[in-house]
């Protein structure tokens, strides 16, 4: 399996979250420069075009991302926090990205989240729901936009061991 993972606004992955990852396959985690470089999107499926991707775990900024190039692949996403509703940068994605027919979505939002609220997301994604789509929404009451090695853990966890691949 290969995963591609994309960090937040200011983060990089951690050598740590990185080792929960490759026990389940090959991990690509680009250095994204949100700021500077508003073609991120693009760039990605560029970068990656001869590559088969399985599945995007993407958070805060990378989840917005991710968001967007699981749509366009066609691959599940796991996403925490992800800056749909709300973004300090800009960036250039499609307009009116449809998810494909029977494509998995599993967003992870904690409740204490003051960047990017979880109410805010889930009226994103209440607006934004397709009777074909898997989206599967957790509200996670001991959870902030910061996701600690536990919580990114059991949630990879989670979503990986039920991906068929």
């Amino acid at each position: 399996m290969t995963i591609l993972y994309l960090h937040g606004l200011e983060s990089k992955l951690s050598d740590t979250k990185r080792t929960v990852l490759e026990e389940f396959g090959t991990v690509i985690a680009p250095d994204l420069d949100y700021h500077k470089n508003p073609n991120v999107f693009i760039d990605l499926l560029n970068s990656h075009k001869y590559e088969t991707i399985n599945c995007i775990i993407g958070s805060s900024m990378g989840g917005f991302m991710g968001y967007y190039v699981a749509i366009e692949i066609g691959i599940p996403a796991l996403l925490f926090n992800p800056a749909l509703p709300i973004r300090s940068v800009n960036q250039i994605v499609p307009k009116n990205s449809i998810p494909k027919e029977n494509q998995r979505f599993s967003i992870i939002l904690g409740s204490q989240d003051e960047t990017v609220p979880a109410i805010s997301n889930l009226k994103y994604f209440s607006q934004n729901l397709l009777p074909t789509v898997h989206f599967q929404i957790n509200v996670r009451p001991d959870l902030a936009h910061q996701i600690p090695l536990e919580i990114f853990e059991e949630e990879c966890r989670a979503f990986l061991g039920n991906l068929k691949i």
